[in-house]
């Protein structure tokens, strides 16, 4: 490959938009009677992580290893960043943009989150677990809040734990 190719080859990308239900709050207030109608996404938190090289909020993700399958890779990227095991869910809309001056492609899945502990590193020394709303508000890129619509609209009225049983 030369090093004109390099610069114009796709760089291949996969993450997550990890979600899961809300802890229940015992300090919360019970509901007015009768209760309210549901939101689009009742007690439901989005997963963000920090990377210190960049400064910046966003979901996790990461570069694809030479023939690994995006969504094997995008499981492993969210292992890897947040130390949690992710359940897949659907594709969400693909990302792509320049970065460094090359096209980069990033395919993305909702996923729940299953069982895991964060542990901070080089890449990845903070994450936070954030209503919708407010993990729209944290992330730094528009693109990045665009997933988080579109996540939304993948889930039932209900919420997550509607999601599970059907």
């Amino acid at each position: 490959m030369s090093p004109r190719d390099d610069e114009t080859t796709t760089v291949r990308a996969a993450g997550c938009v990890l979600w899961r239900p809300a802890p229940a709050s015992p300090l919360s207030p019970l509901p007015p009677f009768p209760s309210p109608p549901p939101s689009p996404s009742p007690g439901l938190e989005l997963c963000l992580v920090h990377r210190p090289k960049y400064d910046d909020w966003s979901h996790p993700k990461g570069k694809l290893k030479r023939g690994e399958d995006p969504l094997a890779g995008a499981l492993r990227e969210v292992a890897e960043e947040t130390g949690y095991a992710a359940e897949p869910g659907v594709e969400l809309p693909t990302a792509r943009y320049l970065a460094n001056g090359r096209p980069k492609e990033v395919r993305y899945w909702a996923a729940a989150a299953g069982p895991g502990a964060f542990a901070p590193s080089d890449e990845v020394d903070r994450i936070l677990w954030l209503a919708p709303d407010a993990a729209r508000a944290r992330l730094t890129r528009s693109r990045d809040r665009d997933l988080v619509d579109a996540l939304l609209a993948t889930l039932p009225l209900g919420g997550p734990r509607a999601s599970r049983s059907s």
